[in-house]
């Protein structure tokens, strides 16, 4: 896993309407507290060694801040860096990815479009890569479709990369980076009510341990959070979960992203990993 990512400040940050089942129409985000949570996150992140690029933000892209899903970034032997767009499913945040298309262009990375046509991807929000790059594990139902997923596979099968399609059953685990974190090489967090049946079973082949998570907890978005250099970064923190990373020896870090949390996003939600 590569040690920099990419964010966006929250300048305009706000919930204008209802895309997943935690945004309540008309809240009121208070922007101060918002901004005062993002740069904390940025502190953390630098504290755990990791570098971090800014793409400005864009008035009236209100979920501009949430970076992990406007496109699905990789690395290639014979391509080097390169990114996947996303298609998203609602209009306003469509208006999103141009600009982070230009910032990952401008910035060396081989643009991979796909002909999504009426199909949908959502970037990093239905996209993990196992943290040994092996392969990827790819959520839909929700906001990635499932011949959008079948159109990303057959592109990343010809570059060599495995994908594990994911179903996902339950609307407040609407994206696949709320109800799976993979903590490393051989094990992961998840929370089994998001999932169907079929999914759970390749889950539970594809990892040497997989760790439960309580409804409770991943509906506090206690798998939306970022593994880097020894450290799980996580906006909330359980006794059960302190022992899971525990045994995985990871360092947790707790993170305050309440107000992101009104949008349905958290920690993860909130940036890309980068080369």
């Amino acid at each position: 896993m590569t040690n920099k990512v990419l964010l966006c400040r929250p300048t305009y940050f706000k919930v204008v309407d209802s895309k997943n089942v935690y945004m309540i129409q008309h809240v009121s985000v208070n922007l101060a507290a918002a901004q005062a949570q993002w740069e904390a996150l940025c502190a953390v992140l630098k504290g755990c060694g990791v570098s971090i690029e800014l793409i400005d933000p864009v008035p009236d892209l209100e979920d501009m801040v949430f970076a992990a899903n406007q496109v699905f970034v990789g690395f290639h032997e014979e391509l080097g860096k390169f990114i996947v767009p996303s298609r998203m499913v609602h209009k306003s945040r469509q208006r999103e990815v141009p600009f982070y298309v230009s910032w990952f262009a401008k910035n060396g990375y081989r643009v991979l479009n796909l002909d999504l046509g009426d199909e949908y991807l959502e970037g990093h929000g239905d996209l993990l890569w196992h943290l040994g790059r092996s392969c990827i594990y790819a959520g839909y139902g929700f906001r990635t479709t499932q011949r959008g997923l079948e159109l990303f596979r057959i592109a990343m099968d010809k570059l060599g990369f495995g994908v594990v399609p994911l179903q996902l059953v339950s609307s407040h685990f609407y994206h696949l980076d709320t109800c799976l974190a993979p903590l490393n090489g051989e094990a992961a967090l998840i929370y089994p009510g998001a999932f169907s049946s079929e999914s759970l079973d390749r889950l539970y082949s594809s990892w040497k341990r997989m760790y439960e998570l309580t409804e409770e907890e991943a509906l506090r978005f206690t798998a939306n959070g970022i593994v880097t250099s020894g450290h799980y970064i996580t906006p909330h923190m359980t006794r059960h979960l302190e022992d899971i990373l525990g045994a995985e020896m990871l360092i947790p870090v707790l993170v305050d992203t309440s107000e992101f949390e009104k949008s349905g996003g958290s920690a993860f939600c909130m940036k890309t990993f980068i080369y």
